[in-house]
């Protein structure tokens, strides 16, 4: 889908200064809060911003300070993973 915005002309040129242009800037936007807000998904996301892997798209949004909700269940899973490919 193809989606028009219409931002001020000084607006669109300070992004257009960004190496990834300003077409970039609105998708990360849009990815970034629609993870944050739950609309999306990580990988819907990560979708939309053709990031293949999980390990990168993490530190996507970690760069971006978008945190994801962890539970205790989660951590508990994660460290017996690693205890158990620690041996």
């Amino acid at each position: 889908m193809h989606v028009h915005l219409d931002v001020p002309e000084e607006v669109a040129r300070q992004f257009g200064a960004e190496p990834c242009g300003i077409t970039r800037v609105a998708i990360e936007a849009l990815a970034l809060e629609g993870v944050r807000s739950g609309k999306l998904t990580v990988h819907q996301a990560s979708e939309m911003l053709g990031i293949r892997s999980r390990y990168d798209m993490d530190g996507f949004l970690k760069e971006h300070g978008v945190t994801l909700p962890t539970t205790l269940e989660q951590i508990v899973a994660d460290s017996e993973t690693a205890i158990a490919f620690s041996k």
